[in-house]
């Protein structure tokens, strides 16, 4: 009875070893998505295990490579709507089957550059020359700046490509000794050039993507390795993708915080108001007053500003400072002693010198 039972237990987990060798991989498990993930969930969601499981972050993990590859494997899948949906129908083997698994892909230097985060110890140095980087401000406004997102970019990049006959190559100046007759010499420069087969340069088209993450600043980069101007005897150089902020028609950034003004009536001034004030990302930030405002009155609302680079889950405070417009149309005689009485104010005015810090 106990052979039986053994033997039932060991097919039953042959069963289970086979279906998970089938089934492949799970790439929402690996990425930790839901299988409705939207692309930008997916995209996010890689850009931070990318930076968790890099092998040169855990060297002292031995499945350190095997966890990046699976990574690179879930994103190049589940990015691809085409590859996404045959793999939801009938899983990794399909893909393989048909041809559509890359294998070797690399998105994390290749796709979105190095994110301006460099793994591994001390300065590199490049001994062949390089050609040079190429430096560009991407435009974005500030609701992408709060929210987060990703931007596309096409670029006409100039690449090498095989050509007819040989060209001179890694060009240097060396010293020689020219003899000039018996005890005669001269040493002098000479320039030294090897033979290497002939290219030219072709214009490619090629789509980058850069990911705006929820609170950058002016200023910050992205670097594409490798995507800069080529060089004929060495390596290309980078390009560097640069945050600019576009001017907002409501919203100030300074630092985590922002600005705006409210203009208010005078009656509401005077008797108080409440009003939706609508944020960035569309929510609505309420603003209730039962007290009077004066003209330049700042009010704070803390959380409601920009969100911190390194922790999204602090924001800044939303300052609001309010204006006054006065009406523009004449009182009557009576309407001024009415004024007066409610307001009850005495006509002592003050004059005094209103510049400060001078």
């Amino acid at each position: 009875m106990n052979s039986k039972n053994n033997f039932q237990l060991l097919v039953l987990v042959l069963i289970l070893t086979i279906g998970v060798v089938i089934a492949g991989r799970d790439f929402y498990k690996i990425l930790d998505v839901k299988k409705s993930a939207s692309l930008h969930e997916i995209k996010k969601a890689y850009r931070r295990l990318a930076k968790e499981l890099h092998p040169d972050k855990n060297k002292d993990d031995p499945d350190s490579s095997r966890k990046f590859q699976d990574l690179g494997a879930a994103y190049e899948v589940l990015s691809d709507e085409e590859k996404r949906k045959k793999y939801d129908r009938c899983g990794e083997d399909c893909l393989q089957r048909d041809g559509m698994m890359d294998g070797g892909m690399d998105p994390f230097s290749s796709f979105f550059g190095d994110f301006g985060f460099h793994f591994g110890g001390g300065e590199q140095k490049h001994e062949t020359p390089r050609g040079a980087d190429i430096t560009m401000d991407v435009l974005v406004t500030l609701e992408d700046l709060y929210s987060g997102t990703f931007v596309e970019i096409t670029r006409n990049k100039p690449v090498m490509r095989a050509a007819k006959g040989t060209r001179k190559c890694n060009c240097r100046q060396e010293m020689i000794t020219r003899n000039l007759g018996p005890g005669r010499f001269q040493m002098m420069q000479q320039t030294v050039c090897d033979e290497c087969p002939n290219v030219r340069l072709v214009n490619e088209e090629r789509t980058l993507e850069m990911e705006v993450e929820p609170g950058m600043v002016d200023g910050q980069e992205t670097k594409f390795t490798a995507e800069g101007e080529p060089h004929l005897d060495g390596d290309p150089g980078d390009l560097i993708l640069r945050v600019k902020t576009q001017p907002h028609p409501v919203f100030e950034r300074r630092g985590d915080d922002l600005y705006t003004n409210i203009t208010l009536s005078l009656q509401d001034a005077l008797t108080g108001f409440t009003m939706e004030l609508k944020h960035l990302d569309g929510h609505m930030v309420s603003i209730t007053r039962d007290k009077i405002t004066w003209p330049g009155a700042r009010i704070r609302k803390k959380g409601e500003g920009m969100p911190n680079y390194e922790n999204n889950n602090l924001h800044g405070i939303l300052f609001i400072t309010f204006d006054i417009e006065f009406p523009k149309s004449e009182l009557t005689d009576e309407q001024k002693q009415d004024i007066k009485k409610i307001l009850n104010q005495s006509s002592n005015n003050k004059v005094y010198n209103g510049l400060r810090g001078f």
